[in-house]
């Protein structure tokens, strides 16, 4: 039986599993998908040992970065961002790809409007860099908020306290690519002064549970239009997909 999984920190209410069930159970498909929640990425290793037949994992947080040095190649995408979600394993050779790339260009190109020239993106992890490289590719001008400026920042940053009216103003684009507000803690929204948000602007929440996130209402409020990440979500497990089925043996 075709074997792939998931590994990640905490995965009990994650997505994947339920898609690719679902998936292999209307396709008809021979194969099954376990979620394998590890401690440290050093687990990995002894992981592929009990399970010889995986052909592909997902990547979640916390490893879409630590995951890179137990991976013999990378796909372009994933080398640019320096942040691997999909593990594609062929003939005992392990390669890192980035769906979220694909899986997040798809979903926002239909809601880029004229004028959309900058965005913030709240964070700096594997998913943000996946978000920063979308943008580039597109044109749009990134500022990342973060909590506490990087000592060796891989992005232009500015902390939370920085975003006033006139940055807000001057940023049209606004991505949670951060935890926060993702279940079990669905009151927390990122601290912003969503007073300067406007029916201009886009928010775009990479959560997707609660689907509906205090991120998105703030700017709902405000006549912004928003935007979950199930469609990302479900972009980027499609692009997994067609990774684990490419040159088969």
């Amino acid at each position: 039986m075709r074997t792939f999984g998931l590994i990640g920190g905490t995965l009990a209410h994650s997505f994947s599993a339920a898609y690719f069930t679902k998936k292999f159970e209307e396709q008809q498909i021979n194969a099954v998908y376990t979620n394998f929640p590890l401690q440290s990425i050093g687990e990995l290793n002894e992981l592929l040992v009990q399970n010889p037949e995986m052909e592909g994992l997902n990547v979640t947080i916390p490893f879409k970065q630590s995951v890179i040095p137990f991976l013999d190649t990378l796909s372009p995408e994933a080398e640019a961002v320096s942040a691997v979600n999909t593990i594609h394993i062929l003939n005992g050779v392990r390669k890192g790809h980035n769906t979220d790339v694909a899986g997040f260009a798809a979903s926002i190109k239909p809601f880029l409007a004229f004028g959309m020239e900058r965005a913030l993106v709240l964070g700096n992890g594997g998913a943000a860099a996946a978000v920063h490289y979308v943008f580039q590719r597109l044109g749009i001008e990134v500022w990342h908020v973060v909590r506490q400026l990087s000592s060796q920042p891989r992005f232009r940053e500015m902390t939370y306290g920085d975003v006033n009216k006139y940055v807000l103003k001057a940023c049209h684009i606004i991505v949670n690519a951060t935890p926060v507000g993702t279940w079990p803690s669905v009151e927390e929204r990122p601290k912003l002064p969503y007073s300067y948000v406007s029916t201009g602007h886009l928010l775009v929440d990479l959560v997707y549970n609660p689907p509906t996130t205090e991120f998105m209402k703030e700017g709902q409020a405000q006549g912004a239009v928003v935007l979950n990440g199930l469609s990302m979500l479900h972009n980027q497990a499609e692009e997994s997909w067609k990774i684990w089925n490419s040159n088969q043996r």
